[in-house]
């Protein structure tokens, strides 16, 4: 298994300003990773890595990570044919958080609703209830036939 620095053995200023990539992960071992598109700085999804799956996306150029609902490595298009390929992993100042920016391929769409982004829909406030309201995004696949479900 990969291992990382610790990121308790670093200055803050190692940290937030040296070369040594240390993500701090969670108690779980995850870090949340937000995915965007390349060129548009879409945001796609949000999701968690922990070591494994920072490496194996770092390794194979395809976005990888933890499915915590399946408890596994999950490679994000593996099933669908909608893969992320890796442009770029960046880490914030204090390493806590993941960008990923990838190119989106298959037929364009990250979420598997079949949506280019997991974030179609708008929270608002219409007469005092708090609702939410689509932005308009088609789906670009039919889940049904992708995934069966």
């Amino acid at each position: 298994m990969t291992q990382f620095a610790d990121p308790k053995t670093l200055s803050k200023a190692e940290l937030e300003s040296g070369g040594i990539f240390a993500p701090k992960f969670d108690t779980n071992g995850l870090v949340t990773a937000v995915t965007i598109e390349a060129g548009t700085n879409e945001v796609l999804m949000v999701a968690h890595m922990n070591a494994e799956a920072i490496a194996e996306t770092l390794r194979s150029g395809h976005a990888t990570y933890w499915s915590r609902s399946r408890g596994k490595l999950w490679k994000k298009g593996e099933t669908s044919g909608e893969l992320q390929e890796l442009v770029e992993l960046r880490t914030d100042c204090d390493q806590d958080a993941l960008v990923v920016v990838v190119n989106q391929t298959g037929h364009g769409a990250a979420c598997h609703t079949g949506r280019k982004s997991c974030f179609y829909r708008r929270v608002e406030m219409t007469d005092g209830e708090i609702k939410l309201a689509g932005t308009g995004d088609a789906p670009l696949f039919d889940p049904e036939d992708v995934y069966g479900r």
